[in-house]
């Protein structure tokens, strides 16, 4: 572990960018960036969109460890290269910022209120890779749709079977079991999670550490536990589909949280903006989510 970026990331002031929409997730994201499916003849060239989409975004000025202090990255952005450097090298040597691999494969169907990771088959090949292109850690998405008390234990015990191995990979892992914002009973959902995460905390040795990247919850200050958990080097909250004036106000009532946003951060930006206009919109989404997140 790159003890340097440990302290950024446990002491730091700041973000985390998500900036790791998947092959499956890109379409949609191009869309909003204002490039439609029918501009790209081949997913060879929908990523070249994409990582060119992501590079301007992390060249932009306002994108730097003043405000920043992680980016959540997929396989392909990591293998490929910003102004000559790997993404990663680029990001902490020109930035100041910390890279995250995302390994997850997806996510399986519903089942008992809960969408469980698809098998990481190739987890250790991903953790070769994460440190052949210098990541300091991962990141790993599943989702609860419903307060079902089998399916979260189910869930939470996954994420942190596949946190372990990461651990002992001397890597970072970022555990993010997102409650859907419009379950109706999402507030139970918040408090069966909570549960079986400190349990999975409990068991982990007094040196291992997770970062946790969590729903914003119903209730204010409802995480505290975590952020002073020594288990626990980071709460980070996602957006999880509300809008960046909404993920904003809501962080802001949650008290050593700090955000981690895909959605939020990338509202407003259009392929077909100049430069100054395309870097005033990230900057203004830069400064109010870094404002939320110092509360």
């Amino acid at each position: 572990m790159n003890k340097e970026q440990a302290e950024i990331l446990r002491d730091g002031d700041g973000f985390i960018a998500a900036l790791d929409q998947s092959d499956r997730s890109t379409p949609k994201a191009l869309a909003k960036y204002g490039i439609t499916e029918d501009e790209y003849d081949s997913k060879e060239e929908m990523m070249g969109l994409i990582h060119a989409m992501r590079t301007r975004i992390i060249t932009s000025p306002a994108f730097n460890s003043d405000n920043i202090l992680a980016a959540l990255l997929f396989k392909h952005t990591i293998q490929n290269k910003i102004e000559g450097k790997l993404t990663g090298d680029y990001l902490w040597e020109e930035r100041g910022v910390v890279p995250f691999l995302k390994v997850d494969k997806g996510m399986i169907d519903e089942e008992d209120g809960v969408k469980l990771m698809k098998p990481i088959t190739d987890l250790d090949k991903k953790l070769e890779l994460a440190h052949e292109t210098n990541m300091f850690g991962t990141k790993m998405r599943s989702v609860v749709k419903s307060a079902n008390p089998d399916g979260i234990e189910k869930l939470i015990k996954q994420q942190f079977e596949f946190a372990k191995e990461i651990i002992d990979a001397d890597l970072v892992p970022i555990v993010e079991p997102e409650i859907d914002i419009y379950s109706e009973d999402k507030r139970r959902s918040e408090q069966l999670m909570k549960k079986e995460i400190l349990k999975q905390l409990n068991k982990l040795s007094g040196d291992k550490e997770v970062i946790l990247k969590l729903s914003l919850p119903d209730q204010n200050g409802f995480y505290s536990e975590f952020i002073d958990h020594p288990n626990v080097m980071r709460v980070a909250a996602l957006s999880g589909g509300y809008s960046r004036e909404e993920a904003v106000d809501l962080l802001s009532n949650n008290p050593g949280m700090i955000a981690s946003y895909s959605r939020a951060l990338h509202q407003g930006l259009k392929a077909d903006q100049t430069d100054e206009e395309f870097n005033n919109t990230i900057a203004k989404s830069i400064e109010a989510i870094y404002e939320a997140s110092m509360t």
